[in-house]
C-alpha cells in the first residue's frame, strides 16, 4: 500500500480522455463524463441505437432493423460514436492505446448482463492476419478479454477466422459493406466445440451498418451456436 501510494504520488491517475487529474486510475474526469454519450433510455433491442420516447419496457427496434435481416436476436452498445466516444474509439483501434480496453469493458458489462445465459461465451469479432499484423493486436479481442474478467465469463479469441481480407469500409454505402463482407468471416474449424451447442456473445469496437456483426453472427450459427447477440463500444447513430 505504500509502494502504490508514492507511484501516485509521483504518477496521479490521469483521465483516460484527456490529461486531467482523477480520483480513480482507468476513468473519465468530471468534464469528460458529462460530455461522452453514453447510450441509454429508449433503444432498439436489435442494435442498441438509442431511439426517441420514453422506455416503457417494451421491446422497440430501429427502422434499420425492422427493414434488414439481423442474423443475431439481441443488441447493446454503451456510446454513441461522436466527440470523445468517437475518439476513443480510434485511439483504441489505430492509436495503441490499448489501456482503453480496461474502462471501455468496465462500460460494457453494464449492457452486456443483459444478454447473458447461464453457458454464454463472448466471442471477438476477427482481423485478417494482415491487418492484425500491422496493428499488432486485435481491439475486439482485448475488449472481449476485459469484458471475461469482468463478468467472469469464458473467451474463444479465435473462435471466427477472417480468411478474406477487405478494404476500409468507412465511406462505403450500406449495401457495399454487405457485399465486401460477404463470406469474410467463418468459423475456426478448431475452435467450433467450444462453442457449438452454446450462445455467443459477439464483440466489438463499433457498429455502423452492422454488416460485420452480421457476417460474424452466420459463422457463430454455422459453428452451433444456439444464440446470439451483440454488444459494442460504439454505435453510429444517424443524425436527427
Amino acid at each position: 500500500m505504500q509502494l502504490q501510494s508514492v507511484i501516485r504520488a509521483i504518477y496521479p491517475a490521469q483521465c483516460v480522455a484527456c490529461d486531467a487529474q482523477t480520483e480513480a486510475e482507468f476513468g473519465l474526469c468530471g468534464a469528460c463524463w458529462r460530455e461522452t454519450q453514453f447510450i441509454g433510455g429508449l433503444i432498439c433491442d436489435t442494435c442498441g441505437t438509442p431511439l426517441p420516447g420514453e422506455d416503457r419496457g417494451e421491446i422497440i427496434q430501429c427502422d434499420d432493423c425492422m427493414t434488414i435481416a439481423r442474423p443475431w436476436a439481441r443488441g447493446r452498445a454503451a456510446l454513441i460514436y461522436d466527440g470523445i466516444g468517437r475518439r476513443m474509439v480510434l485511439q483504441l483501434k489505430h492509436g495503441d492505446r490499448t489501456d482503453l480496453a480496461r474502462p471501455a469493458a468496465m462500460w460494457m458489462a453494464r449492457i452486456t448482463r443483459l444478454l447473458l445465459h447461464d453457458d454464454t461465451v463472448l466471442v471477438p469479432v476477427p482481423l485478417h492476419w494482415l491487418r492484425l499484423a500491422r496493428r499488432r493486436y486485435n481491439q475486439a479481442a482485448l475488449l472481449a478479454h476485459g469484458l471475461g474478467k469482468v463478468l467472469d465469463r469464458p473467451v474463444c479469441a479465435d473462435a471466427l477466422l477472417r480468411p478474406k481480407p477487405t478494404r476500409p469500409l468507412e465511406r462505403h454505402t450500406r449495401d457495399a459493406r454487405f457485399a465486401a463482407l460477404a463470406g469474410a468471416i467463418v468459423p475456426n474449424p478448431k475452435r467450433v466445440a467450444a462453442i457449438k451447442g452454446r450462445p455467443v456473445v459477439l464483440v466489438d469496437d463499433v457498429m455502423t451498418s452492422g454488416a460485420t456483426l452480421a457476417a460474424a453472427a452466420e459463422a457463430a450459427l454455422a459453428a452451433g451456436a444456439t444464440d446470439v447477440s451483440i454488444v459494442t463500444l460504439a454505435r453510429v447513430v444517424k443524425a436527427p
